[in-house]
């Protein structure tokens, strides 16, 4: 495969690999919004397993947000690159990080999400893709303050680097796709229009 065709038949794709690994009947799959909440939901379905949220927002360096120093996750934790925020003034990660952290509540009034325990429980992780990383490696930490039996983090495709710092964080990382060459997540999708919390919430309401 080249190229997804959109975050569903990446989410298909997912569902596929996991099904594989004869997961327990009381798996919980997390979607990390907006993204990764789509590929959640079809991964969601085709394992017949619990849909929830995971709330994590990447901290976006001022003059390029698309480069992460950092992440967020409900429950207060944070994850930074060191050697991203070091270029940064202490006063603009402050600033960001307080901005996200309004939007990481905004987003979990809208969805409704609470923070539910997976104690013993197996926990799937998925997003849309890895590019740094951070994002997952907070939703990581996020989720084994926990307690989980195990933890499977599954992207439809991601960077060698950031496979190489995730995987051993991890139980399992699926991934079928790891191009050579990776610039964004984007360009691995030939429909890869932003999500809109209506989606998020709708999906929310079917699964």
């Amino acid at each position: 495969m080249d190229r997804y065709r959109n975050r569903r038949e990446a989410g298909l794709v997912l569902s596929q690999e996991l099904a594989s690994l004869d997961l327990p009947a009381d798996t919980v799959v997390l979607g990390l919004p907006r993204g990764g909440a789509v590929c959640a939901a079809e991964v969601a379905s085709g394992l017949n397993v619990r849909l929830d949220l995971l709330l994590v927002r990447k901290l976006g360096v001022p003059t390029h947000p698309e480069l992460a120093f950092g992440a967020i996750a409900s429950g207060g934790f944070r994850v930074l690159n060191a050697s991203v925020a070091s270029s940064l003034l202490d006063e603009e990660v402050e600033q960001v990080i307080r901005r996200e952290e309004r939007e990481l509540e905004r987003r979990m009034q809208t969805y409704g999400v609470r923070n539910p325990a997976f104690v013993g429980r197996c926990v799937v992780i998925v997003d849309d893709g890895l590019a740094t990383g951070a994002t997952m490696r907070a939703a990581i930490e996020a989720v084994r303050s926990q307690r989980p039996d195990r933890i499977i983090a599954a992207v439809p495709v991601a960077g060698a680097e950031a496979v190489a710092m995730i995987g051993p964080l991890v139980d399992e990382l699926v991934c079928p796709l790891i191009p050579p060459s990776f610039r964004s997540v984007g360009e691995w999708y030939r429909d890869f229009v932003q999500v809109t919390d209506a989606e998020v919430v709708r999906l929310m309401a079917a699964g």
